[in-house]
């Protein structure tokens, strides 16, 4: 008997099964490489949504103050207008306690600037504007006209219909030069002007009202605007 002697001898291994686990092992490492690829894909999907949150939440706040300031603006309008209809109402009831002017206003055309200022007290503009436009048409060298002129202009400010109210303003001031409407007319025409981003336009409208009519409201109202516009 022939004895075997010295190491063993390993079994040959199985060339399918070689294959097969090069197979696995390739396998293995294409699904890292795989894994890996969708991850950093993921990732940067992650981080291009992340700043598309943060431009959005950026123009929501820009919305946001935009519309605080619009609103803000709203508000000194009205707070503005409200102020000027009180201040006229107080001259009117001075007025009617003094003795009659003369020549004083036609009843009907009393009756249509009352009826048209209390549309723009009550802020009914629309109605405002047709009542003061009728009255216009209807007495235009009437005693109410110059007022009536401010009045239209006001009510188109307020409605940032700006064409019509720098329109509305001129003409009292071409119109009634020396008007008691004719400063805060020329300093509301200011306000439309810059409203309009005509800044040179309005620098000279409010220089030439602190100018004109130095000891009025509407003067200090000019001159603290003048102030504030870019050089």
């Amino acid at each position: 008997m022939l004895l075997l002697g010295g190491c063993a001898v390993a079994p040959e291994e199985d060339p399918v099964q070689i294959r097969l686990n090069d197979l696995d092992s390739r396998v293995g490492r294409i699904d890292r490489i795989v894994s890996n690829q969708s991850l950093m894909q993921m990732a940067q999907r992650v981080d291009s949504l992340q700043e598309e949150v943060r431009t959005l939440r950026g123009r929501i706040e820009e919305l946001q103050n935009d519309n605080a300031v619009l609103k803000k603006q709203q508000r000194d309008l009205y707070a503005d207008l409200d102020k000027r209809l009180s201040d006229t109402a107080a001259a009117a009831a001075a007025a009617s306690t003094a003795a009659p002017a003369s020549p004083a206003p036609e009843a009907d055309e009393m009756a249509q600037y009352n009826r048209a200022l209390e549309q723009l007290r009550a802020r009914n503009y629309a109605a405002a504007v047709d009542g003061f436009r009728a009255l216009a048409a209807s007495h235009p060298a009437g005693q109410m006209a110059d007022n009536t002129q401010y009045w239209l202009g006001e009510a188109y400010y307020v409605t940032a219909e700006y064409d019509q109210a720098a329109a509305a303003f001129q003409r009292v001031l071409s119109g009634w030069p020396n008007s008691r409407k004719a400063p805060d007319a020329m300093l509301k025409l200011g306000y439309t002007q810059i409203e309009q981003n005509k800044l040179a336009a309005a620098r000279a409208t409010l220089q030439q009202l602190v100018a004109k009519f130095p000891d009025s409201d509407a003067a200090r109202l000019s001159a603290e605007r003048l102030t504030k516009l870019p050089k």
